[in-house]
């Protein structure tokens, strides 16, 4: 069993990939302390804490759902973009989720349920186990018990294979906030490659997250230049279609 967290997320996202039921609700149990710190850094602008819990927690589970280890990057990093993002549109939409006292009480009963467990069992259970005991699904069961959770610091590391990484060093400076709007864009691409087909998955691979040209990327596919560059304009209006934009 894989020890570091880099190894960790690298072994349940694979497991995720080969369908199994439980990987997805472990890997949002075991990186909510990375949704906690970004959480912190959109505090103060009219949205209650466990909110924005809830709506980073959307972003971890997308960022889970769409990476691949094609694109380059490690999970970490490649979720948080995600994460702030989703939290930015909620922001920027201004559409209050009201049900943190919802799931401040399920998280009350599944601590009510683990210490039942623990005192009569003698073991502690895993999230799958007392999501179906409080008749829950693992995702709500994650929430709820993060949101008991106490706050994390800015000046915390983010994860311990991140070589003292903070969050207050990667996103509080207006490079720092540019540079994730960038990648936020990225990811934003990211999420439509599933639905588009074998051809333009490809393209956008190569030219969006390995940042071939077009011509390289006609060379890698056995394709022209020109056929590249029209099926890259349909792909970007497609992709805007689906996006809204």
């Amino acid at each position: 069993m894989p020890d570091c967290l880099k190894e960790r997320n690298e072994y349940l996202l694979e497991r995720f990939r080969l369908g199994d039921p439980t990987a997805e609700s472990l890997l949002v149990e075991e990186n909510m302390g990375l949704v906690r710190a970004i959480v912190l850094r959109f505090l103060g602008r009219g949205t209650e804490y466990d909110d924005l819990m809830q709506i980073g927690t959307i972003g971890m589970v997308k960022a889970i759902r769409s990476f691949s280890p094609e694109f380059g990057a490690r999970f970490s990093t490649y979720a948080v973009p995600l994460i702030a993002g989703e939290i930015r549109r909620h922001l920027r939409d201004d559409g209050p989720i009201k049900v943190s006292r919802i799931y401040r009480k399920q998280g009350i009963a599944l601590l009510r349920e683990k210490n039942r467990i623990l005192a009569e069992e003698g073991r502690e259970p895993g999230i799958a186990e007392l999501a179906e005991r409080c008749s829950l699904s693992k995702e709500e069961a994650a929430i709820s018990l993060d949101a008991l959770s106490p706050i994390a610091s800015l000046s915390g590391a983010i994860h311990d294979d991140d070589g003292g990484l903070t969050l207050e060093g990667t996103l509080s400076d207006e490079e720092s906030e540019r540079e994730t709007e960038r990648i936020c864009d990225r990811i934003a691409i990211a999420q439509s490659i599933g639905k588009l087909p074998p051809l333009w998955r490809k393209i956008v691979l190569l030219r969006y997250f390995r940042n071939f040209t077009q011509q390289q990327t006609a060379e890698e596919l056995g394709l022209s230049q020109v056929k590249v560059s029209r099926e890259e304009k349909k792909i970007l209006q497609s992709m805007r279609l689906a996006l809204g934009g």
